[in-house]
């Protein structure tokens, strides 16, 4: 593979990303970018190819944290520094999903710093990435407190490295860049709203656009070097133009008019907060800057809304980000002021020209695709969705009848259903597990580097030996073998993975739209606690995957919604699924343990030859251990109490749609307590 960068010039469309990154290198005080966008749309080649246009800085001879040596810091770990200097390339540093704490804010030998009295500190990515870029691609993959880390340190411009009384702490300012693809699972409002700027981005629907796209990429692939050179004129005015814009962002005035303007749509929008009025304001300076004027403009303000608010306007976990654009005019139409001056008048073309063009706004408002002709737009209709939703096969490959899905009822706060015992899967809010987090338990030798020395216990271990070693003050001899690490009793996040009933039976007297509501407050239950789901329906002759295992909670909401219902019962093919979906997992993901969701009323069509087999599907499911909820959706004054059974054979918890909202757990808890307090009295 060539290490020739694509050439960001190159690049066909995407003007708001191409705009918000050059924004950001402009003035990182902006905040960084997250990019949301579908696979293949060249997120990764724009945010590579940005890092050859940044100016070179000029860095301390000697100094692994990238020093400026006309202003060093005071608090580098390698002062004081010589003074030489050497002028390098900003640095583009990427961070692997896989990445652990140690890596990214850089590795410090306890042994040799408690036993020796030396600071043994190896720079971490941070350092790496000071006055360069920091990308993460697919940001929402990475775990919650990594992805608090690096917001933390991107927000205060240094990094902490705090180990047991030993502290080291740099420099670390750059400019943050996240990717991700919405399908695979959605960052937490809160860390949404740590970026600064968001671009929705989807490939082009244009077949010219898409055809020279392609072109563009083949002549790239036979000839980097030849490549890159056609477009090294322009990408040296782009850099040029960058340069110009830093020095002209501090003589940029945001007047009061604009201000207001900010406030007041950050206010109408009711963004949480007071960090989206920063945003907006620093971008609106960077935009004015970027077109070369001293003062923000009205454009300015508009289109650093369209870049910084869409993200921030989630209420609820399956929220999408957006922006109203008509509320957007209107308030910003409300708290302008009426210009006088003919010469002050704002651009009446609203496109402008792309950044590399010489236009501030880099293409139309918000940048939003058109969908594709043979879509559903995001505008489509109740009936058009349902259209586009699954439709399944019937015996003999007739359709099955089904009725028109029905709305999910309205969410609620469940009870908390665990997984029993102690696993060691990723750090999350359901189940108990030895994780990074949480409160000590216990200590043992260490396992592998330390880490998590506890303290305590290294002191007691190494107390016995001291006459022996020969101490003497109030020193205390250590050795290797004394070390001690904490071992960390938290919580983890599970694989939940819902078996939902869609036969016909379920589909009486209204019933599902309380299932689908019930499923849909376990779906966000599953977000909060930060759980990987999966989802299978069963009905007419068999069961399908509808959503394999992923963190797209929004996927899941999605497809509920959609399920059709009718047909048949074929529970065993459901469980069987089941069990073939959690064995492909456990290989997948050993240390994610799977908590099974049964949504049913028990009723297997074909009498008791259908109910045996649904009964030796779920021994099968018992003997891996499987844990297990059964949701029994059994309503009416007669019950035959089959989602019980079943919930016996699987070594399950059986419980109802009633018995399913906390609510009514607690209310259940406050009348108990009375009268248990006036029997102990």
């Amino acid at each position: 593979m060539s290490d020739v960068r694509y050439p960001f010039t190159a690049i066909v469309g995407m003007a708001d990303l191409r705009l918000a990154l050059l924004l950001n290198a402009v003035s990182p005080a902006v905040g960084g970018v997250l990019v949301r966008g579908e696979k293949g749309t060249a997120k990764s080649t724009m945010v590579r190819a940005l890092a050859g246009l940044l100016p070179s800085i000029a860095v301390a001879d000697g100094c692994r944290f990238a020093c400026d040596p006309a202003a060093p810091d005071p608090q580098c770990p390698d002062a004081p520094h010589s003074a030489g200097s050497h002028d390098r390339p900003a640095r583009l540093v990427e961070l692997p999903v896989g990445v652990t704490e140690d890596r990214i804010v850089g590795s410090l030998d306890l042994e040799q710093a408690l036993a020796q009295g030396v600071k043994a500190y190896e720079p971490g990515l941070l350092a790496q990435a000071h006055r360069g870029v920091l990308y993460i691609d697919e940001v929402n993959l990475l775990q919650d407190h990594v992805v608090d880390l690096l917001l933390d340190a991107a927000a205060m411009g240094r990094s902490y490295v705090e180990r047991e009384g030993v502290s080291v702490r740099h420099a670390a300012r750059f400019l943050l860049v996240g990717t991700m693809n919405p399908e695979e699972g959605e960052l937490r409002p809160q860390l949404l709203d740590r970026f600064g700027l968001t671009v929705e981005i989807a490939a082009t629907r244009d077949p010219q656009e898409r055809a020279e796209v392609v072109r563009r990429r083949l002549a790239y692939d036979a000839d980097p070097e030849g490549f890159a050179a056609d477009y090294r004129d322009a990408e040296q005015e782009l850099a040029q133009r960058i340069g110009a814009a830093r020095e002209l962002l501090p003589s940029v005035v945001l007047g009061d008019a604009a201000l207001r303007q900010i406030t007041a749509v950050c206010a109408a929008f009711e963004v949480d907060g007071l960090r989206a009025d920063i945003v907006m304001a620093r971008a609106a300076v960077a935009l004015a800057a970027w077109a070369g004027r001293t003062a923000v403009a009205e454009e300015d303000v508009r289109k650093a809304a369209q870049l910084a608010l869409p993200h921030r306007r989630r209420r609820n976990p399956f929220d999408a980000p957006g922006l109203d654009e008509e509320q957007l005019d209107r308030t910003l139409s409300e708290h302008s002021e009426p210009d006088t001056d003919p010469d002050n008048e704002p651009d009446d073309d609203p496109d402008g020209e792309g950044p590399g063009d010489g236009g501030p706004d880099g293409g139309g408002p918000g940048g939003a695709p058109e969908p594709s002709d043979g879509g559903v737009p995001d505008t489509a209709s109740t009936e058009e969705l349902q259209e586009a939703g699954p439709k399944l096969p019937a015996p003999g490959g007739a359709p099955a009848r089904e009725s028109t899905p029905v709305a999910a009822g309205e969410p609620y706060r469940t009870r908390l259903f665990k997984v029993p015992g102690t696993g060691h899967g990723t750090q999350g809010r359901r189940s108990p597990a030895e994780t990074d987090g949480g409160h000590t338990i216990r200590d043992r030798r260490p396992q592998g580097a330390l880490t998590r020395l506890h303290l305590s216990a290294t002191l007691r271990a190494a107390a016995p030996h001291q006459r022996a070693r020969g101490r003497s003050g109030r020193s205390l001899v250590l050795r290797s073998d004394d070390f001690r690490e904490q071992v960390r009793r938290g919580r983890e996040s599970n694989l939940v993975l819902f078996v939902v009933d869609a036969s016909g039976s379920m589909a009486a007297r209204q019933r599902m739209t309380a299932v689908k509501g019930a499923v849909l407050s376990l779906l966000m239950d599953a977000y909060q606690r930060r759980d990987k789901i999966g989802m299978i329906t069963f009905r007419g002759s068999g069961a399908e995957l509808a959503l394999p295992p992923t963190s797209s909670v929004e996927v899941g909401a999605a497809r509920l919604e959609r399920l059709p219902t009718g047909g048949r019962t074929p529970l065993a093919a459901g469980l069987l699924r089941a069990h073939e979906v959690l064995r492909l997992e456990r290989v997948r993901d050993p240390l994610r343990r799977p908590l099974l969701v049964v949504v049913t009323d028990g009723r297997a069509t074909g009498g008791r030859t259908a109910l045996a087999e649904a009964g030796r599907a779920a021994a099968l499911l018992a003997a891996h251990g499987t844990a297990a909820v059964v949701l029994d959706c059994e309503s009416g004054p007669v019950r035959l109490g089959l989602a019980r059974t079943l919930a016996t054979q699987l070594n399950a918890n059986a419980v109802s749609l009633d018995e399913l909202r906390a609510e009514g757990v607690a209310a259940l808890v406050h009348a108990h307590r009375p009268s248990t307090s006036r029997k102990a009295a």
